[in-house]
């Protein structure tokens, strides 16, 4: 995937410190939908959403960080929830808009940074992170947990989906599973419920790259 001539403006970042997976590539979020259909954009929901959505998962306000075209946000919205999709890339939040109003679904889109969403102004009862925390690197993770501790009170849940270090054909920037264990830490206000192995499907896996699939309560400021 490479920069078209003049697609972004001097600053491709918009004046915000670039994440981890952008400093590799180079590029914004945004080129992956300006230049798309991005990898992880399936057409749908994410099937481990869909499952938790199902068994009554999600509840409440909802949160959904890192919405990219807003499959998730959308299937969910679609059940009754009150839903809140945001992303950096705007052309990501564009489409998602356009496929909401095309259905006839109630959910709103808008641009934040996940190490800034406390700007939101508001909480969540339940917060979706579906491919995005395997997007930081390390030294990234922490403040983007302070940043969700910042959007969600003591009782709140939050269920993240990502790349796992186990088995074949595993994705880009895999996670182990005693880091999702650490980021989430009791020291930081969460307790991790459960980590259990699951697929995040891609338009490169048939049968989807291995994941962690995890539930999260914050327990404390």
């Amino acid at each position: 995937m490479s920069e078209q001539p003049g697609a972004f403006a001097d600053d491709p970042f918009d004046g915000r410190t670039p994440t981890g997976h952008e400093r590799m590539t180079g590029l914004p979020w945004d080129a992956s939908y300006r230049d798309g259909p991005a990898p992880w954009d399936i057409g749908g929901p994410q099937p481990a959403v869909v499952r938790i959505a199902s068994d009554g998962g999600f509840a409440g306000a909802v949160l959904d960080a890192g919405c990219g075209t807003g499959a998730n946000a959308m299937h969910l919205a679609a059940s009754g929830l009150s839903v809140l999709g945001v992303d950096v890339a705007e052309t990501a939040l564009e489409m998602a808009r356009e496929q909401a109003e095309r259905r006839g679904i109630t959910v709103e889109f808008t641009i934040a940074d996940a190490f800034a969403l406390q700007r939101l102004g508001r909480t969540f009862d339940t917060v979706l992170d579906s491919g995005l925390f395997h997007t930081f690197d390390t030294d990234e993770r922490a403040p983007y947990v302070d940043s969700l501790a910042a959007v969600t009170e003591p009782g709140a849940t939050l269920y993240v989906l990502c790349f796992s270090d186990e088995g074949p054909e595993t994705g880009p920037h895999p996670v182990r599973r005693d880091e999702l264990e650490t980021a989430f830490a009791l020291v930081r206000g969460w307790k991790v419920v459960t980590i259990e192995r699951d697929r995040i499907h891609t338009r490169f896996h048939d049968n989807g790259a291995p994941a962690w699939l995890a539930a999260i309560t914050r327990v404390s400021r």
